[in-house]
């Protein structure tokens, strides 16, 4: 996982080399639009790394519940920073559309833009091989950034023929406001997702659902109340009530917790799970009878 994050960064870095050498070649905005995400898919790359280094970290005396929400804190980071060359480079968008320029260079810009994309592509697919071994949700939003690039790329490569071979020299502002706004949109995205995480957004409602029905599948539990669930980087937390026989001995109702604790982590690898113990026909703590579902 950790390679996957580093060849990333090592892609990113390359990218902004040829793609900043073909941009003062060429002076196309489009150009220097490709090259400001390049340089911001390296920035979020190193965030990416310190997290899943952060997040693979283990439980400590100081942080019990582990690492994870740094991958979080990362993303806020990123997303401030895809929001803040956005806006930017709509600035120069703007410009390059009230007074358009034509583009120097535009084969050679082009040349650029395709190697990119088999860059990109290549790192695309070994990501992908990486999600597939570790579910990791760091690499998962790394390479989802890097799929939204090669759409970029193909739109510069679009803006740089249209206005370096046939001489429509809007399209190089026009393609440049729409990859502005891509880049905005995937801050937004990113916002979202870290502030999920750190305010302990719960599971997804199949997920949860999923949850219930292994749970349910122990006959011996009568019903099931008080599920909570969230994720922090790559772990996920499972704490809910069950409801047993209430003259069950107390070896036998911890026996049957176990094996649901089991099936939970089995479909939830590395899951931590908290599960409570309550005797049917006892009132809560707000004086609800915990008795069977009906």
């Amino acid at each position: 996982m950790r390679r996957a994050t580093i060849a990333s960064v090592s892609v990113a870095a390359t990218l902004v080399v040829v793609k900043l050498v073909a941009y003062v070649l060429s002076g196309s905005v489009a150009m220097l639009s490709s090259l400001v995400d390049s340089a911001l898919d390296g920035a979020a790359s190193l965030a990416t790394l310190y997290a899943v280094h952060q997040a693979t970290v283990p439980a400590d005396a100081e942080h019990r519940f582990g690492h994870g929400k740094a991958e979080a804190l990362a993303g806020l980071l990123q997303a401030a920073i895809v929001t803040g060359s956005g806006v930017f480079l709509l600035f120069e968008a703007v410009q390059r559309i009230v007074s358009p320029r034509a583009v120097d260079n535009g084969l050679i810009a082009i040349g650029v833009m395709v190697a990119s994309i088999a860059l990109t592509l290549a790192l695309v697919v070994y990501q992908q091989r990486v999600l597939v071994k570790t579910g990791s949700v760091a690499v998962a939003g790394d390479r989802l950034h890097y799929l939204s690039d090669l759409l970029s790329n193909a739109g510069v490569i679009v803006a740089l023929v249209l206005a370096g071979q046939f001489g429509l020299v809007l399209a190089d502002g026009i393609i440049a406001f729409i990859i502005a706004g891509i880049l905005l949109y995937g801050a937004y995205g990113i916002a979202r997702g870290a502030l999920d995480m750190l305010m302990d957004r719960e599971l997804p409602d199949e997920e949860r659902e999923r949850i219930a029905a292994i749970v349910r599948a122990e006959a011996r539990i009568l019903a099931l109340h008080d599920l909570r669930t969230r994720r922090s980087g790559l772990s996920t937390f499972i704490q809910l009530h069950v409801v047993l026989d209430g003259d069950l001995p107390l070896r036998e109702a911890h026996a049957i917790v176990e094996t649901v604790e089991r099936a939970l982590v089995e479909a939830f690898p590395g899951a931590e799970v908290i599960i409570h113990e309550d005797p049917d026909g006892v009132e809560d703590a707000d004086g609800h009878a915990l008795d069977p579902a009906p």
